[in-house]
């Protein structure tokens, strides 16, 4: 039984990935040409967008570094102990 789970397993991937393999033809293909003739506004635009991530990651770097500078520094201070005793 385990076997058959197997060769079940094994050809149900195998036709799985036949699938995508036939699904594009030669006149399928992506002409990238068309991509990149956007003209210079819209490749501005997506180097504007670049720059605002980028930008945003040095106060996330900056934060979580001083966040981990902190931890580290309480992780090394020692707590006195306090005992209260009553009778």
């Amino acid at each position: 039984m385990r076997l058959l789970k197997t060769i079940i397993a094994t050809s149900a991937l195998s036709v799985a990935s036949l699938t995508s393999a036939f699904a594009s033809t030669a006149h399928d293909v992506v002409d990238t040409s068309l991509t990149f003739n956007s003209g210079i506004l819209v490749l501005a635009f997506a180097g504007f967008l670049a720059l605002v991530v980028v930008v945003q990651t040095i106060p996330a770097v900056i934060t979580l570094y001083s966040m981990i500078k902190k931890a580290a520094e309480q992780s090394k201070q020692q707590v006195p102990a306090e005992v209260n005793s009553r009778d």
